[in-house]
């Protein structure tokens, strides 16, 4: 297989000759061989996994997205992704990056959340004459 991860701004990693790979979804994990059907899977925040032809495993941590099997050609296309060697700094790596991303985007809400509702105070007040 092909597996191509892409994220908004970037091609992340384009893999040729994967073997396996398995993958993190709201309903478990699931494997993917060459000879599976193709398939479209919404993907859950956690730990990506592949093997190449002749090397060890791959640990990519991804962040939801999507992923879809045609053929041979694999793309997941996902937020934010990780890759690391080691699981246990990987997990690290994904508490500091992703967490982070988390915080800035509750703050990012609120704020929003403040300003359409000073909006809707001052259009309000413009309808009744204020």
């Amino acid at each position: 297989m092909n597996l191509r991860i892409l994220l908004p701004f970037k091609v992340y990693a384009d893999i040729q000759e994967v073997r396996r790979l398995v993958v993190e979804t709201r309903s478990g994990s699931y494997g993917l061989l060459p000879q599976r059907l193709d398939c479209v899977m919404a993907l859950a925040p956690g730990i990506l996994t592949y093997e190449v032809a002749g090397g060890d495993d791959v640990y990519v941590a991804v962040d939801e997205g999507v992923l879809v099997k045609a053929g041979p050609q694999v793309l997941v296309s996902v937020r934010n992704a990780i890759a690391g060697q080691e699981l246990g700094r990987l997990r690290e790596a994904v508490e500091k990056e992703f967490l982070a991303v988390d915080e800035q985007e509750t703050a990012v809400k609120a704020a929003l959340a403040r300003m359409e509702g000073d909006l809707i105070q001052r259009l309000a007040g413009l309808r009744h004459g204020r």
